[in-house]
């Protein structure tokens, strides 16, 4: 039986049908079975649906250097 932690692992493969034959029926039988799970790959196929909505979106590479340097500065500061 496929454990929680292997479903995780293997989740990404699952939304994007990656997955054989026996991973996916071992991950669909799991879904059944286990609520937390469902609603983990329930959020996840939502995640990717949004971010597959905004794909086109660019980020202004100045913009993003600032914010590179402000994460790094407070990491250092922890």
């Amino acid at each position: 039986m496929l454990m929680c932690r292997d479903l995780a692992r293997i989740s990404s493969d699952y939304i994007d049908g990656n997955l054989g034959t026996a991973d996916n029926l071992s991950v669909k039988m799991h879904i059944l079975m286990c609520k937390d799970c469902r609603s983990f790959i329930g959020n996840l196929r939502e995640s990717v649906r949004l971010l597959k909505g905004h794909s086109g979106f660019r980020l202004d590479e100045e913009y993003a250097n600032r914010l590179d340097s402000a994460v790094e500065k407070a990491l250092k500061e922890q």
